[in-house]
């Protein structure tokens, strides 16, 4: 981008189950300017051209100035849990059709006679075999039979298949029997989208490798689909920016990378929420964050330390139980870690069969949306309960773009109130602690699975519903602090425009530290490097200023599982042979102690596999400007709010100050409760609770 960005503007978009999220950013003076549209599930692209060009005509902003427009969605895991996907098959090694439901042999729930698991996303009659046979260094031992793949080929095609998947064993070793049969498949059906497995995760354990490599082809025409007509309808705007996406690992890479391994897109917007919670982390010099970011379908959890979000290394798409692990379907590439759950504002309410109040994980979404909306919603929701509780205001709700319907909130509430024998003030309460505590139950899991202590993190608030609900969810967490960012609402969008763009590549090595070559391991990295650095640079990124990270996957000789560890720079073929051996001997062994507390006596070391991250940033300019006034009065009116002394709601009656965001002024200090409302959400400050308001625009609430 050079100097030029300094004088241009970024456009960030995050489509999410309910709304979608556009951010325009001026490098240049650091102001931004948001909208909030209701998300168009049928075509998500049209809330996005339409709300981009209502943003641009509402704020004239000019269209040519955008350099860079940075885009996340939850389109491909929606098309993942809802099964949506393309038809797909799959032709692998002779013997080896049915590994996709084999598995690891390992039941979730060891005693459950009635488990139910992931059922495949290629049914077994797509699923067929070839002759050919790879041993685990590489070298052949059955040669590819070419005229059964061509007929195989033909026999997917003829079934329907327009997605297929070549997964042959041990092609991480050696990738020239999978090359060779898509360029085969290629030729007998060039219009059918082909993925590889060695090209998704060039890495060792079977049944991994292909569910990974299966669900990238799952959604790789949809991704094609999507990705090329929205990159033609920002042009026909006036947008010749090129088009970038949000990989899950929190980095961006170009579209032509994104439609080529989209399974790096399945948790794009959540981690964008995370990116921006180590933003202002940085700015207001917190160094342990809780992300917490609540939308109108969901509300997502992640740790930042030190302003970086924490990464894993693989995850688990579509469980069949939220927190059964192995009960999904394995997906091996780089993501922020956090926890997502059915929580958000148009989580619906319900009895159960014994009369318990429920909330989530069923959400009114934006079609129709909560009963408050007026768009044909009957069922009560979150925002229904926040809104009777009064707070919200239904006049600049989503910056007034949707008026609520105060008396459709109360009837939908009352449907369920009734069979309770509850007022409706009083089940709005309930829902509002309920999903609270579905939250804060959540975070605890989240939090204890890293061996954390939640009491030493401030909770960052993001989304629609984050600053709603964070006073609640810190108090249930026994945090004491609460940071709201300007604009927390969209915060999730203005987060992909602060993206570095990021590449994350593997290989697996079988690499003993005492006795391995270590010019090899140098020269294995230095693969990896340029292939990243070579996908980095079609992002327009600052591949001058890249930094490279280099981690293995280490283990102690013997053992069944691997730890992702962080290595010094290298390189590793150079100097004293002995000295490099023991300095990634010690970065081993200080992890592992970091995660375990202590290593075993004299036990040999080995990476199994090693992994290169190249991030170069991409955002340029002045950052983000507050939007703070001078001196105005800031109190806007007082309301009426269902609100006891803790925080926590209850049929009294306060009269509350509302406060409009952009009338706080830099070094303002008072105490709750209060309401600070702006377009894209509202804070709710208890009464034990203390505001600061920073240089930054952003809000620190402190809790007694």
């Amino acid at each position: 981008m050079g100097d030029q960005a300094t004088t241009v503007a970024a456009l960030g978009i995050d489509i999410g189950g309910t709304f979608t999220d556009i951010v325009h950013l001026d490098h240049a003076t650091g102001l931004q300017h948001a909208l909030k549209v209701l998300t168009t599930h049928s075509d998500p692209s049209r809330a996005v051209i339409e709300g981009t060009r209502r943003l641009l005509d509402q704020h004239r902003l000019e269209a040519a100035r955008i350099v860079r427009v940075v885009h996340a969605t939850t389109l491909f895991t929606n098309a993942l849990i809802e099964r949506r996907g393309a038809c797909t098959g799959l032709i692998t090694t002779q013997g080896f059709r049915d590994t996709l439901e084999i598995g690891r042999e390992r039941k979730y729930e060891l005693y459950d006679i009635a488990i139910e698991t992931p059922t495949p996303l290629v049914p077994r009659n797509l699923r067929l075999e070839v002759d050919e046979r790879l041993r685990a260094d590489g070298t052949i031992a059955v040669p590819l039979d070419e005229a059964a793949v061509i007929s195989a080929a033909r026999s997917l095609v003829g079934a329907g298949a327009s997605s297929i998947v070549i997964g042959f064993l041990h092609a991480y070793a050696n990738p020239v029997h999978e090359l060779r049969a898509a360029a085969l498949v290629a030729e007998v059906a060039p219009h059918v989208a082909i993925t590889t497995s060695h090209e998704v995760a060039s890495e060792i354990r079977e049944f991994e490798r292909l569910s990974t490599a299966v669900i990238n082809a799952y959604v790789k025409p949809l991704a094609a689909s999507y990705i090329g007509a929205l990159s033609r309808d920002l042009r026909a705007l006036g947008i010749g920016a090129p088009l970038l996406l949000m990989l899950s690992n929190g980095g961006l890479t170009h579209a032509g990378e994104a439609m080529r391994v989209p399974v790096q897109l399945l948790e794009s917007g959540p981690a964008a929420g995370a990116l921006v919670a180590g933003y202002y982390g940085d700015l207001e010099g917190e160094p342990r964050l809780l992300a917490f970011d609540m939308g109108g379908t969901t509300a997502k959890l992640s740790l930042v330390d030190n302003g970086r979000p924490l990464v894993a290394y693989s995850f688990e798409a579509a469980r069949q139980k939220r927190f059964a692990e192995g009960s999904g379907l394995p997906v091996r590439i780089s993501t922020v870690e956090l926890i997502e759950i059915g929580a958000g504002g148009g989580s619906i309410a319900r009895t159960d069969e014994i009369g318990l109040l429920k909330v989530g994980p069923q959400s009114a979404g934006s079609e129709p949306g909560p009963a408050a909306y007026g768009r044909g919603g009957l069922e009560p929701t979150v925002t229904d309960a926040n809104l009777r509780l009064g707070l919200l205001n239904p006049e600049t709700f989503a910056g007034g773009s949707i008026p609520l319907d105060l008396d459709a909130s109360e009837q939908a509430l009352g449907r369920v109130a009734r069979p309770t024998g509850l007022d409706v003030v009083r089940l709005a309460g309930g829902i509002r602690d309920i999903v609270n505590e579905s939250m804060t139950a959540a975070a605890r899991v989240h939090i204890a699975e890293r061996g954390r202590d939640p009491r030493a993190y401030a909770v960052l608030a993001t989304g629609g519903g984050g600053p709603l609900h964070a006073a609640a969810l810190a108090r249930k967490l026994g945090a004491r602090r609460v940071i709201c960012p300007p604009s927390a609402g969209v915060a999730s969008a203005l987060g992909l425009i602060m993206a570095p763009a990021r590449i994350d590549r593997v290989a697996t090595v079988g690499f003993r530290l005492e006795t391995g070559d270590l010019s090899m391991l140098e020269a294995e990295f230095r693969r990896l490097e340029a292939d990243a650095l070579a996908q980095v640079t079609g992002t327009a990124a600052g591949v001058a200023e890249a930094t490279v990270e280099r981690l293995a996957d280490g283990r102690f000789v013997g053992q069944g599982f691997d730890l992702v560890v962080p290595l010094p720079t290298g390189p590793y073929d150079r100097g004293e042979r002995e000295r490099v051996r023991q300095a990634l001997a010690a970065a081993f062994e200080r992890s592992y102690r970091e995660k375990f507390a202590r290593t075993p006596p004299r036990v040999a070391i080995e990476f199994v596999s090693i992994r290169v991250s190249v991030t170069a940033p991409v955002a340029r300019g002045a950052g983000v400007a507050a939007d703070t006034a001078a001196g105005r009065d800031h109190v806007q009116g007082r309301r009426q709010v269902r609100l006891d002394e803790s925080g926590s709601q209850q049929g009294e009656v306060a009269n509350v100050a509302v406060l409009a965001r952009r009338d706080l002024r830099s070094g303002m200090r008072f105490r709750g409760p209060a309401l600070v409302e702006e377009d894209s959400s509202t804070l709710v400050v208890p009464a034990d609770a203390s505001v600061e308001v920073r240089p930054s625009g952003t809000i620190i609430m402190t809790l007694d």
